[in-house]
């Protein structure tokens, strides 16, 4: 019988003096064009150490040859043994984040939030007794089932289902993965029902958007909830409805969804039908619209009184952030025109790329060229389930105005 091959030694890296800082402040990525040294190849998954210029332990995460992100950082310090212990501590402790958030009329919302809650690339979602697993990186695979045995302990009667950024999937089919891949439990359908804050709604945890459904808009449906009594509302880039059945049982007399896919419209009159044994969803008159929003707002219209904006990220690299921040804009400018007095206008931005601050200028700008009195009702950020540790997470804000 042949011998065994020798254990490979641990995996070091040496890394510029600039990185090294960002590592000690706390930020959980190390870039390929950072490392100055390592002492072998090495492998997705593969826990790599990082050694500062005194040759003293620095930091220790997920190896990833195939992306720039070379490092997802899972601890920055003192060495610690990364074992079944390590990750069982570091679940629970982004669970124990969570406990008391949410009553029984909420069984949808965020488990695990990525690298703000030490997971780097990889984020979990419960959609009532489905959780829904993303990944991002490669590095991942390797501890998929310490992974799942982990979720089956705190989880036991939940089915488990894969989702993969585009950019992994050729690598996960060599991995034997797929997105949308059952990985426990049974599913007959790609959409289950959950519900948040007493509203049920479908999520297409198989193959739709993100996890299947927007959940890190929770609490800003919850504000247009309470602004919307009487109005007549628009849901500009509706998706599946989730604001327009806020609205509807806050009151609204109309909503009007508005999306350019029909396959989100059909979602949305989906969701309503799931909602009408409620009087204020019944009372509401509901209408679905399939048109590109940015020729729509320039058009003739009756007036509403609560518009939301809620675009798909408008800048996915640097290079498209000036054009985006004009398009916001544009779009608030189009949306106040259709505002009636003391109508109300939220806008919101998921795109990284795009500051809080610059966001909240061009909207204001967009306001202020109006000519009308404003009030600015408040500016908001994470959903506390989506909290955000480091820059490059900080994707969502929004901003609520009463133009009079």
């Amino acid at each position: 019988m042949p011998d065994a091959a020798p254990a490979l030694p641990r995996l070091r890296l040496r890394v510029s003096a600039p990185a090294q800082a960002r590592l000690r402040g706390g930020h959980p990525w190390l870039y390929e064009s950072s490392i100055q040294q390592q002492n072998r190849p090495g492998e997705a998954g593969e826990l790599a150490v990082v050694y500062d210029r005194q040759d003293r332990f620095l930091a220790i995460g997920l190896y990833d040859p195939a992306s720039p992100i070379r490092l997802r950082v899972l601890h920055v310090g003192k060495p610690q043994t990364v074992d079944d212990r390590w990750w069982a501590q570091r679940l629970d402790a982004a669970l124990d984040r969570r406990a008391g958030l949410f009553d029984a009329r909420t069984d949808g919302y965020r488990l695990v939030n990525g690298e703000s809650d030490g997971w780097p690339g990889l984020v979990l979602d419960r959609y009532a007794g489905t959780l829904v697993l993303k990944l991002y990186t490669a590095a991942w695979f390797p501890h998929l089932e310490r992974l799942l045995t982990l979720l089956e302990e705190r989880f036991p009667e939940m089915r488990v289902v894969l989702r993969l950024s585009r950019n992994i999937q050729a690598a996960a089919g060599a991995a034997g993965l797929h997105d949308g891949q059952l990985l426990r439990g049974t599913l007959d359908t790609d959409a289950v029902v959950f519900q948040e804050s007493g509203l049920h709604f479908e999520a297409e945890v198989r193959q739709g958007q993100k996890t299947g459904f927007f959940l890190d808009q929770r609490e800003n449906r919850r504000r247009v909830e309470r602004l919307s009594a009487g109005r007549r509302v628009l849901n500009a880039f509706s998706f599946s409805g989730g604001f327009s059945l806020y609205a509807a049982r806050g009151g609204a007399r109309e909503v009007l969804s508005l999306d350019i896919s029909r396959h989100a419209l059909a979602s949305a009159e989906r969701n309503f039908a799931l909602n009408r044994a409620l009087p204020q969803v019944a009372a509401a008159r509901h209408q679905t619209v399939q048109a590109d929003v940015f020729e729509w707002l320039q058009t003739p219209q009756q007036p509403f009184g609560l518009i939301v904006l809620d675009p798909p990220s408008l800048a996915r690299r640097e290079s498209e952030r000036e054009a985006a921040i004009r398009a916001y804009g544009r779009l608030a400018s189009g949306a106040i025109r259709m505002l009636e007095p003391e109508g109300v206008l939220v806008s919101a931005s998921c795109s990284a790329h795009v500051s809080a601050e610059e966001f909240y200028t061009v909207v204001r700008e967009a306001a202020r060229r109006s000519g009308r009195t404003v009030e600015e009702l408040g500016t908001w950020q994470h959903a506390p389930d989506h909290h955000a540790s480091f820059p490059e997470a900080e994707y969502l804000k929004a901003i609520f105005l009463r133009l009079k």
